[in-house]
């Protein structure tokens, strides 16, 4: 599987918000979120970074 769970930076703690995160679109007022099971998610914010390897996407919110 390829897909990444998405966590929000909050006070140098990891909030997941989102588990198998397929799609990452950029939209003018932040980052919408699309897993493999079709749920959506608009997040306020920008990616922070992001690790591959453990399949894990940061987003700082703004």
């Amino acid at each position: 599987m390829c897909e990444a769970n998405a966590y929000l930076l909050e006070n140098e703690s990891e909030v997941l918000l989102m588990e198998a995160v397929d799609k990452i679109e950029p939209d003018e007022e932040g980052i919408r979120l699309v897993s493999i099971f079709g749920e959506q998610k608009f997040v306020k914010g920008e990616i922070h970074s992001m690790c591959l390897v453990d399949h894990k996407v940061y987003i700082k919110g703004s």
